[in-house]
């Protein structure tokens, strides 16, 4: 029975500040504890997209604290508001306990006594508005040890029992992509785990600006499309790719589903039968692509919100099976 509330390193990592940028970037952030882990493909899947966007706002008002926490709390006490129970989105369960972060309301309003729960809940707040129960949340997991660099002594003040912290950490590095510990995702200062990768990605965030022109195989061309760069990319690095973004889906190695990314490996979007798109992962959740007509060459997230993700490939070097 739970008391509810109130009662792998891979290998050397390279480090090399762009040839035609400036600046290093200082040590890789702990995963749990920065605030910044990227979700995960397990998180994208399941986690609401509502409740996924509460989490990483909230766990804002702790620093020091990882969104994926909150999550994994979520998970485990409701469900992120799916589990159907009594106390999840009305009522109480046996121990009093009501909402999707399963506060008791002794608990709910002793954070509201301390903080001001910031707008966008219910009014007044309740702690059955998912808003307001993880904004609480966090705050209580601040107070309870965050604040003072203990996530163990939060987490246990959060439900007294170490199975549950432990419980909760499992389920937090399942909702982290791992690889945002591996890559600044910064073009000005190049983080990977080979020279191979360090060179494709230097390259293909030397082309920053260039316009997208489809067919474009680089500046001769005028433009480079989505393949055409990450060919050049790799070319510079000593390797060939298939022209296309389908052929070099086909070609990998592939990254195996959920394993983490890192910097330099292949990005691709589109369905089984037809890939239409291909970026290069450079850490941090980030990628270099040329995305369409009329845009340039850029950094951006390589996972987003409605997107069609369809898995990785490792050109720069061998995948485990």
């Amino acid at each position: 029975m739970m008391t509810k509330v109130g009662v792998a390193v891979i290998g050397a990592i390279l480090f090399i500040p762009l040839l035609v940028g400036h600046g290093v970037s200082g040590a890789i952030s702990a995963i749990f504890g920065s605030g910044s882990s990227q979700p995960s493909a397990t998180a994208l899947a399941d986690i609401p997209a509502d409740y996924l966007a509460l989490y990483r706002a909230a766990a804002g008002v702790c620093p020091g604290l990882d969104w994926t926490i909150l999550a994994a709390i979520g998970k485990i006490e409701s469900n992120h508001g799916r589990l159907q129970a009594p106390g999840v989105t009305s009522g109480e369960n046996g121990w009093g306990a009501g909402g999707p972060m399963q506060f008791q309301q002794p608990s709910f309003e002793g954070v509201l006594a301390r903080h001001q729960l910031p707008p966008g809940g219910a009014s007044p707040p309740s702690r059955y508005d998912p808003h307001d129960a993880i904004y609480a949340a966090s705050f209580y997991l601040c107070d309870n040890g965050v604040s003072r660099g203990d996530l163990h002594a939060a987490i246990f003040a959060y439900n007294h029992a170490d199975w549950y912290v432990q419980q909760v950490l499992d389920q937090a590095k399942q909702y982290a992509d791992a690889a945002a510990s591996v890559g600044t995702g910064d073009c000005n200062a190049i983080q990977a785990t080979n020279a191979v990768a360090v060179a494709a990605i230097n390259y293909a965030c030397g082309q920053r600006g260039l316009p997208y022109l489809w067919g474009g195989n680089g500046p001769a061309d005028g433009g480079f499309d989505c393949s055409g760069l990450t060919v050049a990319a790799y070319g510079a690095a000593g390797i060939t790719l298939p022209r296309t973004a389908d052929a070099q889906f086909r070609a990998g190695p592939r990254v195996p589903d959920g394993q983490p990314l890192l910097p330099g490996d292949l990005v691709f979007y589109g369905t089984a039968a037809h890939i239409h798109h291909v970026g290069l992962y450079i850490g941090g959740g980030s990628m270099v692509d040329a995305p369409d007509v009329g845009q340039t060459v850029k950094v951006e997230p390589y996972r987003y919100k409605g997107d069609d993700y369809a898995g990785a490939t490792r050109p720069s070097g061998s995948v485990a099976a």
